[in-house]
């Protein structure tokens, strides 16, 4: 294959000085040098090192299909505007941090939006998995979502649009990616996100940014432009000189990707590409993350988990999904699961979707990740209402439901933090 050239202007000549810088001492997690949650116990367990993190991957969200972008305005404009969702998600960022999160995961192309077939998610479901019961607790309605977009509209094939091919609600299928079909990267995006990770050096936090999300990677027209994306992502991002960046290359690798580079047997070539864009002889930390503890069930290496050794033994850290049922003692299992496939390396474990709430109970998959010493994040897919969780445009930013708040007070008690 021919060199893959970058599309956008090399700064190499000047680093700029970042303040935050997030590095890997075993399986913990260091912040300046310093771990983090410093001395921190919970319950006798460990904290001091995790890395307690929030999933909210839309904070650069657009949608560029005109046809569907009238699914996402906001309640007092009736419109959409992807410059006041970064804004407010910066405006946020203080309060997050306030509470003991020291992390988010962001991703180049998204998430699922908007919930599937019109319906938000429901708790315990996930990614991959089968959606709960239209009846189940915590189960969106099938209201008609902004904009006026049906919430039964008539499926589409894959590729096309829909809950298919576009992961999100039935019909056309939306275009969110920061990277076009080339491999090249979308101006407009990346200065959202330079926005964002500007903010997040400045407040002491980690970003674990994902290039690639399944229902938009088919956009990219060849194995050549993925690798492009890789690389002009990549080196955006070390040029830029930010050190408080990690990188999942692709979310939920063992599901639905177009194309075979982006799925486990092949994912060590891109995290290579990844760590040999170096700057003053650092490079990024690299993974990808597996779907929920009960998605492909069938040919595991470990029944706990579906995670594979060809990602866990190159990855720097170790990504896991809590999406499926509530199940404290199946957590633990993934975890253990996940941690067996790495062999004898001993690296940073850490869950970053999580839908599984239960914060006010006594035992609940936060909890029994920490208890494992592995670090947890919070996800919700909310109703598209600008009320419930942190991935269906238009997102309210804040600390605004029970959920929020009962997670972002339980993150606060087991960090410590005042």
């Amino acid at each position: 294959m021919a060199a893959l050239p970058a599309v956008y202007p090399l700064r190499r000549q000047r680093v700029p000085s970042r303040r935050t810088q997030v590095t890997i001492r075993g399986d913990a997690f260091y912040i300046n040098g310093r771990p983090t949650y410093a001395g921190r116990r919970y319950n006798g367990k460990r904290v001091e090192g995790l890395l307690m993190n929030v999933r909210v991957v839309q904070g650069i969200f657009d949608d560029l299909n005109p046809e569907t972008a009238t699914r996402w305005v906001y309640p007092d404009t009736g419109r959409w505007d992807p410059e006041r969702n970064t804004n407010e998600f910066v405006a946020a960022m203080p309060e997050w941090k306030r509470h003991g999160v020291l992390a988010f995961t962001i991703n180049l192309q998204g998430g699922t939006p908007g919930g599937f077939g019109g319906r938000g998610r429901g708790r315990g479901t996930a990614d991959g998995a089968a959606p709960a019961p239209a009846d189940a607790p915590g189960r969106g309605s099938a209201a008609q979502p902004p904009g006026g977009a049906p919430a039964t509209a008539p499926p589409t094939p894959a590729g096309v649009g829909g809950r298919a091919g576009g992961r999100g609600p039935a019909g056309p299928m939306l275009e969110n990616t920061a990277v076009d079909p080339d491999g090249n990267l979308r101006p407009a995006y990346m200065a959202r996100l330079e926005r964002i990770l500007n903010r997040a050096d400045e407040l002491g936090m980690v970003a674990i940014v994902g290039y690639f999300y399944f229902g938009q990677d088919q956009r990219l027209k060849d194995e050549d432009a993925v690798k492009r994306g890789v690389l002009n992502a990549t080196n955006w991002i070390v040029d830029r000189g930010y050190t408080n960046v990690m990188v999942e290359i692709n979310n939920e690798c063992n599901l639905g990707y177009d194309h075979d580079i982006l799925k486990p047997p092949r994912l060590p070539e891109l995290f290579d590409l990844v760590r040999k864009q170096t700057r003053n002889g650092r490079h990024l930390m690299v993974t990808s993350s597996f779907g929920g503890t009960t998605s492909s069930m069938t040919g595991r290496e470990n029944p706990d988990t579906p995670a594979t050794s060809s990602v866990s033994k190159n990855s720097d850290f170790l990504l896991i999904h809590g999406n499926g049922p509530n199940d404290p003692d199946l957590i633990r299992r993934c975890i253990a699961g996940t941690r067996a496939l790495a062999g004898d390396r001993k690296v940073p474990t850490l869950i970053n979707e999580d839908p599984n709430v239960h914060f006010t109970e006594e035992s609940n998959h936060l909890l029994a990740s920490v208890g494992e010493y592995c670090s947890w994040g919070y996800y919700e897919q909310g109703q598209n209402n600008y009320q419930d969780g942190y991935q269906s445009p238009p997102v309210n930013w804040g600390i605004n439901t029970d959920n929020k708040k009962q997670f972002f007070e339980l993150v606060k008690q087991v960090t410590g933090v005042s």
